[in-house]
């Protein structure tokens, strides 16, 4: 039987946390308000222990990994882009947009490997895409339904057709594919990461269904998730901005279930969206503005579920 959420989970601190300018490319979220680079580290530190703390407080287990200042990985706060975990000691190592995020995966396999205590690891390599330039980070851009087996995609820079293909043909996942944007001075910017606009959870489904202009595309997204059984929280384009789709479901060692989200996603959302995610789970919310601000990620981005 597969699980939907997890009780242990990797984050990774940070070193020397600042504005991306390879990812800014196509990450239309970032945004460089040009603080004192020492300054942000510290906030996005303060943020980054801020969190990990509360959700230590209700017993989910988290591993956090110190980064180090070389090679400098200035994303390596949003682990879930470079790897996922699957049953059976399964990892899955993806192909990567930004050079510099590349460097991530060498850096930190070993300590990921470690976490798995000896046990043989079954390792599915997709980064040989990246010689074609053709990416797929991750838990950003799959967002996974792992009960029903649907690997849920809206294709961009960072969302390539064929790899995610591969993926579904490599874990017997299906595919619903689809595309959605954002307005950004008066241009139509594909979202960079389906995980900013969708987030399913055992229950319920966050997503936003405005940005998908192709009726066809909407309604067949829709249905999946109705056909799924699980309730559909639709979000508007303005909630996007505030990272209401990046949210992420785990459960304690008793298994008592959460739904994480930033400050800005808690007040984003409304009383009664609050109201049905509350009638499965439990929120926990932290402030994590500096990074939100400076990474173009929320909760989501910086928690990479172990199965």
């Amino acid at each position: 039987m597969n699980s939907q959420i997890t009780s242990k989970v990797l984050m990774i601190k940070p070193v020397k946390f600042y504005y991306n300018a390879q990812t800014a490319v196509n990450n239309a979220y970032q945004k460089n308000l040009e603080e004192n680079p020492e300054l942000v580290e510290k906030k996005a530190l303060d943020e980054f222990d801020a969190l990990v703390n509360k959700m230590k407080s209700v017993e989910i287990e988290v591993d956090v990994i110190q980064d180090t200042s070389t090679p400098y990985t200035p994303d390596s706060i949003f682990p879930n882009n470079w790897f996922s975990s699957h049953k059976n000691n399964t990892l899955i190592i993806y192909p990567m947009f930004a050079e510099n995020r590349r460097l991530e995966r060498t850096k930190f396999l070993p300590n990921l490997k470690k976490l798995f205590l000896n046990e043989t690891i079954n390792i599915i390599d997709l980064t040989s895409f990246e010689k074609e330039n053709k990416f797929l980070e991750g838990t950003g851009a799959l967002v996974l339904d792992r009960i029903n087996k649907i690997a849920y995609c809206s294709l961009s820079p960072r969302a390539n057709e064929d790899v995610l293909d591969e993926f579904c043909k490599l874990t017997n996942y299906k595919s619903l594919k689809f595309h959605s944007a954002q307005n950004f001075n008066n241009i139509s910017t594909p979202i960079y990461h389906t995980n900013v606009m969708m987030g399913v959870t055992e229950n319920f489904v966050v997503v936003c269904l405005e940005s998908i202009s192709n009726l066809k595309e909407r309604d067949a997204l829709k249905n999946s998730i109705l056909n799924s059984k699980k309730e559909i929280i639709d979000i508007s384009l303005n909630q996007v901005l505030k990272f209401c789709g990046n949210v992420l479901e785990l459960k304690n060692s008793h298994g008592k279930r959460y739904t994480l989200m930033s400050k800005s996603a808690f007040e984003g959302f409304t009383k009664e969206q609050i109201d049905v995610i509350k009638k499965s789970s439990e929120i926990i919310y932290s402030d994590i503005s500096t990074i939100e601000t400076y990474g173009g990620g929320s909760v989501r981005c910086m928690i990479a579920e172990l199965f």
